[in-house]
């Protein structure tokens, strides 16, 4: 994942009014507070000052450029001083990139013993951001506001998940998404409308066979397949049926063939993210497990039976979540445990869930899959470290995307599992399995979601300001009651935007 290249710009509002001088001064406070935030630790990826903005031609020139540039992906804009909003409507409605908007002042505190009116003509960023909101407001223009001293932790660290948001949304708007057959038949929620998602999104979803991976195998090389039975051996524990001489060593061999196919089509097409279905596998002697689980950890996106929505969604917040402490991996809601005293979800899948979220090293096994009718497939089996989560899932509502995002924690499993062949992750959804089961399913959650120990609520609920769609949280607060009073509020409001009223 290549974010070296891109950029953030900032962006700083005055006038012409208060003369040269404080211009300077204006211009100077802006450059330090770039200094700062870019040495702060807490962005990804570079804040790039811009000239100040004083007249709407030169607002308008830098939106422009900025929606222009590939580099740029996103802006944020503070008003130092008091900078007339009428002169920002030409260039917010030609802004295309993510906006922030933060309210913050250069100095952190009133200088008591000296303040004077030169000092409140400079610093009046108090009322000017205000001016700035009401014309965002009155556009209908969706942002990100910040509130506080930007050499505040706080602030610094809600800049950065601005910029890592923005960068998942990016890549979004660029993302090829390779379909390797089509949805599992008869499913719902897996559908889609893929041209609204290239219209909303801007990803591109398209159809491919089974056979466009099996011409990659036919062609490799024995030395490669060699080479990545090496990399199994020595980064896996490989079960006994699998080592040198194993009753199923040729398992491995397919499974590592089958990698390296759909590894080199995914490079060769230039796609981030892909999905396969059991039911659509041609020649494939096994369903992808390792290669899957393995392609994900490296950062593409991945969704099961043709998901295509949860593998854009997952490859864009790995995006997102690079260099941060935790994984994040396809999951689904598989089976529950309820007890008097706590009621608990287990998430895994067949085969595909992502080792970035692995306890420990993982074990490479083989096991009967039961459908599909293909060999028994190579999988990597493991355990998923406690913590704070969230599970994130995007589904078609037909009218309109819509984002429900539960905020859970993953605990350690209440005993072994030795005959359950999968991967896996135990935890307890909040504010508990009754109400977020309850509210989800009154959203139209989806059974296969995003599931990240990296990324928190705040990403998604940027995510979602960023591209104008539907967000519901299922939290410690939610209450079933005010959450359908929020889905029938929702219905009403969507319905009225999508008819421009």
């Amino acid at each position: 994942m290549k974010i070296a290249s891109k950029e953030i710009w900032f962006v700083t509002g005055s006038q012409h009014l208060y003369g040269p001088e404080t211009l300077k001064q204006v211009a100077s406070n802006s450059q330090s507070i770039v200094d700062g935030l870019n040495g702060s630790g807490q962005l990804p990826i570079n804040l790039v000052f811009k000239p100040i903005v004083t007249t709407p031609d030169d607002i308008l020139k830098l939106c422009r450029e900025a929606s222009n540039d590939p580099s740029c992906i996103g802006l944020v804009a503070w008003m130092h001083t008091f900078s007339p909003s009428k002169m920002w409507i030409a260039g917010l409605t030609a802004l295309s990139k993510p906006l922030c908007h933060l309210h913050t002042q250069f100095n952190a505190e009133i200088p008591w013993e000296n303040i004077d009116m030169d000092f409140m003509n400079l610093n009046q960023s108090a009322h000017g951001d205000r001016e700035f909101g009401f014309m965002m407001s009155r556009m209908r223009k969706n942002r990100k506001v910040i509130v506080g001293h930007w050499k505040s932790e706080r602030v610094q660290q809600k800049l950065g998940v601005f910029a890592r948001v923005a960068l998942g949304a990016d890549e979004l708007r660029h993302m090829k998404v390779a379909r390797f057959g089509d949805n599992m038949r008869e499913v719902a929620v897996t559908e889609g409308d893929k041209v609204a998602a290239q219209m909303r999104f801007g990803v591109a979803v398209n159809g491919y066979d089974s056979s466009d991976i099996t011409s990659r195998i036919d062609t490799l090389d024995q030395k490669a397949v060699d080479q990545l039975i090496e990399e199994y051996e020595t980064t896996y524990t490989l079960s006994d049926a699998l080592q040198k001489n194993g009753a199923k060593r040729q398992s491995l061999v397919e499974a590592a063939k089958i990698e390296l196919g759909l590894r080199t089509f995914l490079e060769e097409g230039g796609f981030k993210a892909f999905t396969d279905t059991f039911e659509n596998l041609g020649v494939l002697k096994q369903l992808p497990g390792i290669a899957v689980q393995r392609l994900m950890a490296d950062g593409y996106g991945f969704g099961g039976e043709g998901d295509w929505k949860t593998a854009a969604m997952l490859r864009s917040m790995k995006v997102m979540a690079q260099g941060l402490k935790g994984g994040t991996s396809f999951m689904e809601d598989y089976t529950y445990h309820f007890t008097p005293q706590k009621e608990y979800v287990l998430g895994s899948h067949m085969l595909e869930i992502c080792p970035s979220i692995a306890r420990g090293k993982a074990s490479c096994e083989v096991h009967p899959l039961g459908i599909g009718g293909k060999e028994d497939p190579v999988r990597l089996v493991f355990n998923s470290p406690a913590g704070n989560a969230i599970n994130a899932s995007l589904v078609d509502m037909g009218n309109r995307f819509r984002l429900i995002v539960n905020e859970v924690e993953a605990v350690e499993p209440m005993a072994n599992l030795p005959k359950l062949p999968v991967a896996r992750v135990l935890w307890e959804p909040k504010p508990n399995l009754d109400i977020a089961a309850t509210a989800w399913i009154y959203a139209g959650g989806a059974h296969h979601t995003v599931y990240s120990q990296a990324l928190d609520t705040e990403y998604m609920e940027d995510f979602a300001d960023i591209f104008g769609i539907e967000l519901l949280v299922i939290d410690a607060d939610t209450k079933i009651r005010n959450f359908k009073d929020q889905l029938h509020a929702n219905e009403a409001y969507y319905h009225l935007f999508q008819h421009g009223m």
